[in-house]
Parts: C-alpha cells; structure tokens; sequence
C-alpha cells in the first residue's frame, strides 16, 4: 500500500495564557515537548509554577467575580462556545496535525474521532448553557420556595496526555456552559493542541479571565489544586494522583471529579457475533496504542470458542499497520514517551515471567521512537500483574471462562469500574451482565461509543462524578434554596 504522508502543522504557541495575555513564567524556564516518532524535542514551552498559577487563579477570580463572564447573558455564552467549535471545525487538518505530532497518535484517527467528538461536545454544552433551571417547591407554610443552579466559581481542571484536545473540550464545556471560569494544566507530554484551542477562545471572543492555561509539570498541578481561589478541581488521570488531589483539596473543601483509570472486562459469549466481537475486541484494545483509560484490556472469552477466537484476533492484531502516524495507512502510532514505553515493556515482561503465552508481539519495533508491536496474551490467570494493572498499552490478555456466574464475579474481581462490554446474542444474559457488573459504563455488542450526551465515569477507584451529558454539568453548579415570605 503506497504512502500518503501529511505534513506536520506549525507549532504557533508555546507561552502561558493568564488573564488574556500570552507570557512566559515568572521564572523564565521552559520544559521540552517530545516527538514521540522520533524523540526529538518539538518546543520548549513554558513551565509554569506557584506564582502564575496564582495570577492565572486571580485573573480567573476577577472574570468571575466581578468581571463581563458573571453578568454575560446565558445565551451569549452558548454563542462564544458555538463560535470556539465553528473556529476549531475550520482548522480542524492543524489541530489534528499538533494532535498527532504531540501525542503520536495517527492523524487519520485524531481528523475521525477526537475533533470531530472535542468539537461535538463544545456545540452539545452550548446549547445547555441557557438551560439550567431550578425547581420550585411546595413547602409547609405561607411561603414561596424555589432553587437555583448557580456555577461553581473558579474551576482548576488538569488533564491527560491520551486524549489532550478532546479532555480539554470535555472540561471546557460543561464549566463553560455553567459560567464557571477555568485555569487549566494540561499534560506537559502534550501542551501544544490545549495552547492552540485557546489561541482560538480569544479570536471566539471570551473576555479575558475566563480561559487560562498554565503548563508545566505536576507541581503546577499541584499549586492549582492548594489555591484557596480555585473552588473545584475536575481531574483525569491515575488514581494515585487523585488521591493526593483529596488530600490537597481537603483544606479548603474543593468540589471534586476525577475521570480515574480502568482495567475493563470485555467478555465474549459462545453466541456472540464472533467477527464483530473480534472486530470489537481488537479496537477496544489497540485503538489510540492502547492508551484508553477504558480499554477492554481483560478479554474473558467463553471456553467453547476460546480457540477459534485466539486464532481469529491474533490474525488481526498482525494486520494492524504501524509506523509514521501522519501516513494515513498508519493504524498504530508509538506511544506517548520513554516513561510510558519501559512501562508497557516491563508489563510485557512479567506476562512471560508469569506463564502467559505471547502469541503475536511483545517487542520494540526500531530503536529509535517509543514503537511496541502490538501483543496478545493467551493463557492468563486473573492473578497475573497484566490482568490486575492498568497497563495503558498494546497488551492484551486473553481470559477463558465457563458461565455466566463464573463470569460476572470475575469481571467484578478488580479495585478498577470504569467500562465493561459483553458480546452476545441473549437479550436476557446481555441485561444480566449490564446490571451485574460494577462499572460506570457498558457496552453491549459494541465497544468505545461515546456522545456527549452520554454521562461516563466510574464505579469505585475508577473515580467520582460524571464527565458528559447534564450529569457533568451538575458538577460545575451549586444548589442554591430561596424561600420568600408571602405574608
């Protein structure tokens, strides 16, 4: 199959944005962002700390506060958030150009889903932000009692290397719907799309104050989350870091939502489509180098089939094409970086250390990028460390079972609730396993479908609170009683 390489975009802005104005930290430094392809460093962006983070929280504040966002019609913000979505559709090719070349993604995937999905959700929450109603309230007495849904304040929201545009697009629009103000840190592997996407707030015209980006490594993170002027933190990363979140945030009571990690159960039933739940397992798996919080990363496949499935699903994964992400033949990008790299290879190690049978990959792909070709484990026991950790990589591992029963306590069997997925053709059983299993979201016969209507989250150390849908929105509101005397 010939080539068709895309070009890579320019890189415009590497500065900090805080109260409308692009400035270097107020300590000089600047940290370097990496092409993973090739492991030469892109740019060098600025590293935020204590003090911008401070001036970007009190230039939030004042946007809050006492600045044009708080007495802005609820409908002319929808329309700047409808203006952002209408500016990030017109140069759609350049941020999933910046996508791709920060992140290593394939570009054919960052233009077909996260644009397409970051610029859905911007358009989805606008059309909320004139929506958010109260409730009036019959009470006891000769009074009048109603509610009102008033934004939270000044949201600190720090986000993820996977997914860098579309989980800024995911924080953005519920707040911005809300008429919160946000200060924002996005991962520092992949500053470049969070930097561009702001570039594009203020040509949409949101007054100064009310979007501001601070990047830089987890201390900045960090600082946002101490700031006594920050009333809500919305995270999406690893549990650890969540749980110094809680313990940061405790002091002033911040409202809290994390989008945590996962290590889902996707299982297959002997009467399932077989080529679809290939199909479905293979890109619940491998889509995005396996870098999905969500991803089906324990394939239980039920014993009766368990043969011709392995068969089936190592052939495909041999399919898949990796190399240059912008050559739009390119299935399979490296990952994010070094880190990420010797993490995924040292799990690869301790599934051979532990008995699992590799049957397609398990090594380095060149000596130069961070390229793993894409692996499958068959003969894995529940015990194993690649089917109790998230391993966030090409990795899958192949679990046989017998029943029903067997399965559902064995798909529960994890600290992890995010996702799940079940093949089948039994309306019944499908609903049992839906009802059944601990996870914030199932799919049935279908794997990965996203709409921002859809709320997604997760069950026990998989997170709090709900991103998407009016659940997210919730989130960035407080309930406020109002009761009048009528007499």
């Amino acid at each position: 199959m010939a080539a068709t390489i895309i070009a890579p975009p320019k890189i415009r802005q590497t500065n900090l944005l805080i109260g409308g104005k692009w400035t270097e930290s107020r300590s000089g430094k600047r940290f370097a962002t990496v092409n993973p392809v090739n492991e030469q460093v892109l740019a060098e962006v600025a590293q935020g700390d204590v003090a911008d983070v401070d001036a970007a929280v009190k230039a939030a504040r004042a946007a809050f506060d006492s600045g044009p966002w708080s007495r802005m019609d609820a409908r002319d913000r929808g329309r700047l958030m409808n203006k952002l979505a209408d500016l990030m559709e017109a140069n759609l090719e350049e941020l999933a150009g910046l996508e791709t070349l920060d992140n290593g993604k394939p570009l054919r995937d960052a233009r077909a889903a996260d644009l397409p999905l970051a610029i859905d959700c911007l358009r989805y929450y606008a059309g909320w932000a004139d929506k958010l109603t109260g409730d009036t309230i019959p009470i006891r007495g000769n009074y009048f009692c109603y509610t009102r849904r008033e934004p939270v304040g000044v949201a600190g929201q720090i986000i993820p290397w996977n997914f860098p545009i579309l989980m800024a697009a995911w924080k953005w629009g519920p707040a911005l719907a809300a008429g919160c103000t946000i200060v924002m840190k996005p991962a520092e592997q992949t500053p470049l799309t969070c930097l561009r996407m702001a570039e594009l707030a203020q040509e949409a015209g949101f007054p100064d104050g009310v979007i501001n980006v601070v990047t830089g490594y987890g201390d900045t993170g960090a600082a946002i989350v101490r700031h006594p002027g920050v009333d809500k933190i919305a995270f999406t990363g690893h549990y650890e870091t969540a749980q110094k979140i809680m313990v940061d945030a405790s002091a002033t009571l911040k409202r809290l939502t994390f989008e945590l990690g996962g290590k889902s159960p996707n299982v297959v039933f002997a009467d399932a489509d077989l080529d679809a739940a290939v199909a479905g397992a293979e890109f619940g798996l491998f889509f995005n180098q396996g870098q999905c919080c969500c991803a089906g990363s324990r394939l239980f496949v039920e014993q009766s089939i368990h043969k011709q499935f392995v068969e089936k699903v190592v052939a495909r994964a041999k399919t898949r094409q990796i190399g240059d992400p912008f050559d739009l033949n390119t299935t399979q990008g490296p990952q994010v970086d070094a880190d990420q790299f010797h993490k995924i290879m040292s799990y690869i190690d301790k599934g051979k250390s532990e008995g699992a049978h590799c049957l397609t990959g398990g090594s380095r792909i060149g000596n130069k990028g961070f390229f793993i070709e894409p692996t499958v484990f068959d003969n894995v026991s529940d015990d194993m460390s690649i089917a109790r950790d998230e391993i966030f990589g090409p990795v899958m591992s192949i679990l046989p079972f017998k029943n029903v029963d067997e399965i559902i306590d064995r798909a529960n069997n994890t600290y992890y609730g995010l996702a799940a997925a079940v093949w089948t053709k039994d309306v019944q059983k499908a609903h049992r396993f839906a009802a059944s299993v601990r996870a914030g979201t199932v799919w049935v016969n279908c794997y990965d479908v996203f709409d921002a209507a859809a709320p997604f989250g997760g069950f026990k150390m998989s997170g709090m609170g709900r991103e998407l849908g009016a659940a997210g929105l919730a989130n960035y509101t407080e309930l406020k009683t109002v009761t009048m005397s009528l007499g």
